[in-house]
């Protein structure tokens, strides 16, 4: 069994491109599919939670390992992934949390009282949208 075919077999997951996945975190009672996950040339299971739990965190809730995620034997060393998901799978991910920041706005701009939960879930918001800034190997500016 490939890494792919280990790790899919044990998350909701939909396919959203030639070798790539959106699943839905089994480390929380997520609604929405935060989880990406990319298949790189040389069968290396690439994973990042948009949502903030750590790979380790995630392959634990599955019983999987990290050396899961890599074919049985690498051929020669695999290069260093530059821009590790596409953009559209990032924007994906993150597309809720993007609703959260508009819903804030429109609550402040008609007037509307803001409790400390609202800002902490806020901050939330815009701390998930950064790692997945970062995670996406973009920058911002």
């Amino acid at each position: 069994m490939t890494p792919t075919e280990k790790f899919l077999s044990r998350v909701e997951h939909r396919q959203t491109g030639p070798g790539r996945w959106q699943f839905r975190v089994p480390t929380r009672k997520d609604r929405h599919m935060s989880g990406a996950v990319r298949e790189t040339d040389e069968g290396v299971l690439l994973l990042h939670d948009f949502g903030g739990d750590s790979v380790p965190d995630i392959l634990d809730a599955i019983g999987l390992q990290p050396s899961d995620l890599f074919p049985e034997k690498l051929t020669h060393h695999a290069k260093s992934e530059r821009r590790p998901f596409p953009a559209s799978d990032v924007l994906r991910c993150v597309a809720f949390e993007a609703m959260v920041v508009a819903a804030a706005a429109v609550a402040l701009l008609a007037g509307e009282p803001f409790t400390e939960v609202d800002r902490e879930r806020l901050i939330l918001a815009a701390s998930r949208i950064q790692a997945a800034i970062t995670a996406a190997g973009l920058s911002h500016g």
